[in-house]
């Protein structure tokens, strides 16, 4: 089993298998857009606009299950994030990532990494380019710390 296997609705409704993304580097990161990380977003898209054309990508992942931080539509959500911190990585849909009825994607992310449940909006999983998890981040680590990396998985492929 790898990431590539799900298949994760889009913000716009459609459905997209995640073997779209096989060969990139992936930061997967579960997102809010009235939380205390929310300008992380601004990082993020550093991040995107940094290393994109070196096959990397970000997909975000909007969730509410953390005190009610993330209410909206999931086009009001794609349009706060495009408005607000220029967003152009891809967001997907409202998912849960904790709880019975977590996404399947977060279960394996989860599982695979053995770590505890998702804690909070802005945990980040990076991946690399054979759909490996390389590393599983807090939401307290921000984007600006994650270059290097980013860069190591980059150079050593």
């Amino acid at each position: 089993m790898s990431i590539y296997q799900f298949e994760m609705e889009k913000m716009d409704g459609t459905k997209e298998f995640l073997s779209t993304y096989e060969g990139k580097t992936i930061l997967i990161v579960n997102t809010a857009s009235k939380c205390g990380f929310t300008k992380q977003f601004e990082g993020l898209e550093k991040l995107y606009q940094t290393y994109k054309e070196d096959d990397f990508v970000i997909l975000g992942f909007p969730c509410n299950q953390f005190l009610n931080q993330d209410p909206k539509s999931n086009e009001d959500i794609l349009s706060f994030c495009q408005l607000n911190y220029g967003v152009t990585f891809p967001m997907f849909a409202k998912i849960k990532v904790r709880g019975k009825e977590k996404s399947p994607l977060y279960d394996y992310l989860i599982r695979e990494t053995g770590k505890k449940p998702i804690e909070w909006n802005f945990a980040k999983f990076l991946i690399n380019k054979e759909g490996e998890i390389v590393e599983r981040y807090s939401p307290k680590t921000t984007p600006e710390m994650m270059g290097s990396d980013i860069q190591s998985i980059l150079k050593s492929l």
